[in-house]
């Protein structure tokens, strides 16, 4: 797995709307919030995006643009998006490009993705990472004590 130091990869996926983004684009513009999550609609998956939505405001403050990445469809993401009105964008990763490029590792028997976290600087290095599946909201309180640091 990719960790402090590290250069986040020139991975392209497709968001919510269908257009490919490239997480390279966002190198000199502010930092990232990157976070995997195993799948939409899943009440732990709900939570860390509802709560990365109900503190979106902090992380703009910081100058974050904050990413969710998971194997969901195009349309799954559209779909959660409006549901939950998240106003970050989602990248689905159905291929498990990011996945393996970011080296996250699967649980349950490797068939579900991990959620891990990744927190960048505007240059696109890696300064904070956190794993836990048990603890979804947690990442939010680490990602944004990681931004304060750095603005």
């Amino acid at each position: 797995m990719l960790k402090k130091g590290d250069t986040i990869p020139d991975i392209q996926l497709p968001n919510q709307e269908g257009e490919l983004i490239s997480l390279h684009s966002f190198k000199g513009r502010s930092p990232l919030v990157i976070y995997f999550y195993p799948k939409n609609n899943t009440p732990g998956c709900t939570a860390e995006a509802c709560s990365f939505r109900d503190n979106y405001e902090d992380f703009v403050k910081l100058g974050a643009t904050v990413i969710g990445i998971s194997g969901d469809s195009v349309e799954s993401h559209k779909s959660v998006t409006k549901k939950r009105r998240l106003p970050f964008t989602l990248l689905s990763d159905s291929k498990r490009k990011a996945e393996k490029a970011f080296g996250v590792e699967r649980n349950l028997f490797g068939l579900l993705p991990g959620r891990v976290t990744f927190i960048t600087d505007k240059n696109g290095q890696i300064i904070d990472v956190f794993s836990s599946v048990s603890r979804p909201k947690a990442h939010i309180t680490i990602a944004l004590k990681s931004l304060e640091k750095i603005s």
